[in-house]
């Protein structure tokens, strides 16, 4: 799999993390994975609808302080 980002970073925990597997079939292309081995895949198209999601704040609420 092809690394593409590390979410948090600065804790040594298991940070959430971005991956491309570029041998999966098309549908499970993009890996997710979380601080507890888990891990989500899902088509290039489904990260781009959820990436335009938070790209026009949709999930704002989740983080607002």
């Amino acid at each position: 799999m092809r690394h593409i980002a590390t979410f948090c970073g600065s804790c040594n925990c298991g940070c959430p993390e971005l991956y491309v597997d570029d041998a999966a079939v098309p549908e499970k292309r993009i890996v997710v994975t979380d601080d507890f081995g888990q891990r989500v895949q899902m088509s290039v198209d489904q990260f781009a609808d959820l990436v335009a999601s938070a790209r026009n704040g949709l999930l704002d609420e989740l983080v607002a302080s």
